[in-house]
């Protein structure tokens, strides 16, 4: 039996690609049950569910080959689960907190955020595929992975996903869960109040598995960064697990310290593209399931081919339909998401870093010359923050190119972003304003 099950794993091997057979196929089992019928021997009940639906009939048609004869296959979890080291005792802490979330160990997760609800396609398969078998345990070469994108495509659902894979295996698991901005004023705090030790001890001597959302947030915080920095070389040492995400690559941060650059670059790095045609319609569906509408395939399509920048436009257009249709009592038709798609798109393509300007110095009575001054004026500063803020949101275009617009670089137009990101968590004023120049723009009133 074993031999047969090397020859399929050897024809298999050689039909699917190297990372998805060590993720997939490597882990499984095979054994001989009764009435001529082969059991497939999965890790857990996820990994039955996607080997049975993706691999279940090449795996059939080449243990038929190896035997040369008919058979039949069921896939069964197999009963010896692997056991983590009696050192990796692990807990979820995730200070990130959310309406759609669900509890373990005192912390929070989305409930959607997990690898069932993940569409996978072409721009993102070896994102969740690198994801999955880091949640695994399964890889034993890299202990780190860096998830990169712009905003909207989904690598603070798959970090998510990868903590609530690990709870699924391991109820009792320690996880870390924390975006580097939650990370930095904790270790603030742990300064003010002479608790840096135990600050440290939590991460190095405690955590298993980080999760480390939007580290570009650390740019030009330089105590933070050594402590990281000395954090992650403990962790990695210990052979935990860390997974990072951000928008840029660790090249393009600026002042990062270049302890910190090498940690980040030395993992696996994945990017995460824009959805083609066919991943955003399943997207659509998918979610549609999830929320309960009813939308009928045409509209999915309509709007899976005009909605083409990220999963949160595709989710704006998905949500508007079924909002208007319900408050407008209306059918979900073509023509409902014409309406729907031409209000979203119409809007996104008229906001260009031009209106965004015009709109914040209309505002905030400033001139286009002074947001693009040396003028360290307070006023004329946060309104400049809130111009590239808003550019960074609006358009498509690079951090150099926003930069360029007012005169500055991207470090600088990074460092702006950051602040009016943190403004929005910390402050009611910032928020309101941030609002109102967003309802501006959205609305075509500027």
């Amino acid at each position: 039996m074993e031999t047969v099950w090397k020859k399929v794993k050897a024809a298999l091997h050689e039909r699917i690609a190297e990372n998805i057979f060590r993720m997939w196929i490597e882990p499984l089992k095979l054994k001989q049950g009764t009435k001529g019928i082969w059991v497939v021997l999965c890790p857990n009940p996820f990994y039955k569910k996607r080997v049975q639906d993706k691999y279940g009939a090449m795996i059939e048609a080449e243990l038929h080959a190896a035997l040369e004869k008919p058979c039949q296959i069921v896939f069964q979890v197999s009963k010896e689960r692997d056991r983590l080291k009696p050192n990796q005792n692990y807990d979820l802490q995730i200070p990130l907190a959310n309406d759609n979330v669900t509890s373990g160990c005192g912390c929070q997760l989305r409930k959607d955020f997990i690898f069932d609800y993940f569409v996978v396609g072409d721009s993102n398969n070896f994102a969740y595929s690198a994801s999955l078998l880091l949640a695994s345990q399964k890889d034993t070469h890299h202990q780190s992975l860096l998830l990169l994108s712009n905003t909207g495509m989904g690598k603070s659902h798959l970090s998510q996903a990868i903590g609530h894979h690990i709870l699924s295996e391991y109820p009792n698991a320690h996880v870390y869960y924390v975006s580097a901005e939650d990370f930095s004023n904790e270790m603030v705090q742990a300064f003010r109040h002479g608790a840096i030790d135990k600050f440290k001890g939590k991460y190095k001597n405690s955590c298993d598995v980080l999760l480390l959302e939007d580290v570009h947030y650390l740019s030009g915080k330089e105590r933070t960064q050594v402590e990281l920095a000395s954090i992650l070389d403990a962790l990695h040492r210990d052979g935990k697990r860390i997974i990072f995400s951000s928008c840029y690559l660790p090249a393009d941060i600026p002042r990062l310290h270049d302890s910190l650059r090498s940690r980040l670059s030395n993992g696996l790095i994945s990017n995460i593209d824009p959805p083609d045609f066919r991943t955003r319609f399943r997207i659509l569906q998918k979610k549609a399931v999830i929320n309960g509408y009813k939308i009928p395939p045409d509209v999915l399509q309509y709007l899976a081919g005009e909605l083409t920048e990220d999963v949160r436009q595709l989710e704006s257009g998905l949500n508007g339909v079924a909002v208007r249709s319900s408050l407008l009592g209306e059918p979900i038709n073509q023509s409902l998401a014409e309406s729907v798609v031409k209000y979203i798109v119409q809007q996104r393509k008229n906001i260009t870093i031009e209106a965004i300007t015009k709109l914040v110095c209309k505002h905030y009575n400033v001139s286009v010359e002074d947001m693009v001054s040396r003028s360290r004026k307070q006023a004329i500063v946060r309104s400049r923050q809130l111009a590239v803020y808003l550019s960074r949101r609006y358009t498509d275009l690079s951090l150099q190119a926003i930069g360029k617009s007012f005169k500055r670089n991207h470090a600088t137009a990074l460092h702006s972003i950051n602040s009016i990101e943190r403004g929005l968590k910390q402050s009611s004023t910032i928020q309101k304003q941030v609002q109102f120049l967003c309802e501006k723009l959205e609305s075509g009133k500027f």
